[in-house]
């Protein structure tokens, strides 16, 4: 098994994968059949799984628990307390395993909590407040983007030039 970082106060269960240099902090728990990448980190009080699937680079934050159903792709950024639900309409009486929903996060991406998203995301898209809206759209270094009257847009931090046609945002 790759070398990675446990805290004492958290468990780890047989049939996971853990990346080297991954670091797992106080009171968490990885359940079985999950995978997590290398070089990510998990704060405090994070729960993953069963059966999640965490790449590479993966930045949780504090009391997040990520369930089945969830993918997070490489360098993804899970601000603190924020929550997955992995069925549309969860009841405490009713299992509905056969039901999960698969979550993908693409690489790159940051959440944070106290915004509602239970629908596809665009792109580069910038969505704010509770009811996930679109306010604009930012670089992959996650900066605000300007556009021209052509619709380009270039980060000055970068240069990086973004072309934005028929409401997709690409990057060229």
């Amino acid at each position: 098994m790759a070398k990675f970082f446990l805290h004492e106060s958290s468990y780890v269960d047989d049939n996971i994968k853990i990346g080297e240099n991954t670091k797992i902090w106080h009171f968490s728990h990885v359940l079985s059949g999950s995978s997590i990448g290398k070089n990510c980190s998990f704060g405090q009080n994070c729960v993953v799984g069963p059966n999640a699937k965490i790449r590479s680079g993966a930045k949780v934050q504090n009391n997040i628990s990520i369930c089945e159903g969830v993918v997070i792709e490489d360098d993804v950024f899970l601000g603190s307390s924020m929550v997955f639900t992995n069925v549309i309409n969860p009841r405490s009486f009713i299992t509905r395993k056969e039901e999960f929903k698969t979550t993908l996060f693409k690489k790159g991406c940051s959440i944070g909590a106290g915004l509602v998203i239970n629908k596809e995301v665009k792109d580069f898209a910038l969505i704010v407040n509770v009811t996930g809206k679109q306010i604009g759209w930012v670089s992959i270094l996650g900066n605000k983007l300007k556009f021209n009257e052509k619709n380009i847009a270039i980060d000055a931090f970068d240069n990086s030039r973004y072309e934005l046609k028929n409401e997709i945002l690409t990057l060229v």
